[in-house]
């Protein structure tokens, strides 16, 4: 078993051992502890899947739509980190953990293979490209996840329940997230960060293009895709910024832009690698 299976397996242990510790209170420091523990296990866990030396000399990028899902997550989990020295999102950590430690484990079980895209890494703005690219696209998951949880929240605001009386975890869950208003200016900042990530990204491609087949774009899928996407979030937050959009047509946007962005890459990946088995 390799080191960043390995890893994988130990960072879901952890995220579990997070999950009983939030539900004491006076666990405050340990869980603060543990909780920057488990990002650093967890960023070696996907450092060591995703980086890979390969036999020409040339450290290749191996990824696949399981890693791609837990590099997602472990930016969600930094991206917390960060949020919670602004905002009180401590309600979040009930969602983060458990979603966390699912995909360490799927990250475990299927880990890139022979069939995974390796990309090896030629000069040094490739590597900028890609590793923007990753971030980018972590970053607008993390705002569809942010808008899914939205939607859910404004689903009971609109129907009135006292959620404190009501046992079921899902009740619970949703009782402990922040208000719908710390939810709005946290996805705002989200969607700006993907779209100045996503900008990076499209920019350096531009170069990487050039360089290495003499266009300024190639004419595939997924610049489609991502050009289309960028276009979506520049308009939300140029409307949000000057007109104030908001509201569930706001979200609805949120979730096409990163639905495209999907596209352009997990989602024909998964396709290929686990429904058709091909590269």
């Amino acid at each position: 078993m390799s080191n960043d299976v390995v890893l994988h397996y130990v960072a879901a242990l952890m995220y579990l051992l997070l999950g009983l510790l939030l539900q004491r209170e006076r666990q405050n420091i340990l869980l603060q502890l543990l909780l920057i523990a488990t990002a650093v296990v967890h960023g070696f866990a996907v450092h060591f899947n995703m980086f890979t030396p390969s036999h020409h000399g040339l450290t290749t990028i191996k990824i696949n739509w399981a890693l791609s899902i837990s590099f997602m997550m472990w930016l969600g989990l930094l991206f917390y980190l960060f949020e919670s020295t602004l905002l009180k999102i401590r309600g979040y950590l009930y969602l983060i953990f458990p979603a966390a430690a699912l995909s360490c484990l799927i990250a475990a079980i299927f880990p890139p293979s022979e069939q995974s895209i390796g990309i090896p890494i030629l000069n040094n703005m490739f590597l900028v490209h890609m590793v923007f690219s990753f971030f980018a696209y972590a970053i607008i998951a993390i705002a569809a996840i942010q808008v899914i949880i939205m939607f859910i929240l404004d689903k009971y605001l609109r129907r009135p329940t006292d959620l404190t009386k009501q046992t079921s975890i899902f009740a619970r869950l949703i009782n402990a997230q922040p208000p719908l208003m710390v939810q709005e200016r946290m996805l705002y900042r989200i969607i700006w960060v993907g779209f100045l990530l996503l900008t990076i990204s499209i920019i350096t491609g531009i170069f990487v293009s050039m360089d290495m087949r003499g266009v300024i774009l190639p004419r595939d899928h997924k610049t489609f895709f991502t050009l289309f996407s960028w276009i979506i979030f520049g308009v939300l937050l140029i409307g949000r910024s000057i007109w104030g959009w908001r509201g569930r047509s706001y979200l609805r946007w949120t979730l096409i832009g990163f639905a495209l962005l999907f596209l352009a890459y997990t989602g024909t990946r998964f396709i290929l690698e686990v429904l058709l088995h091909r590269v």
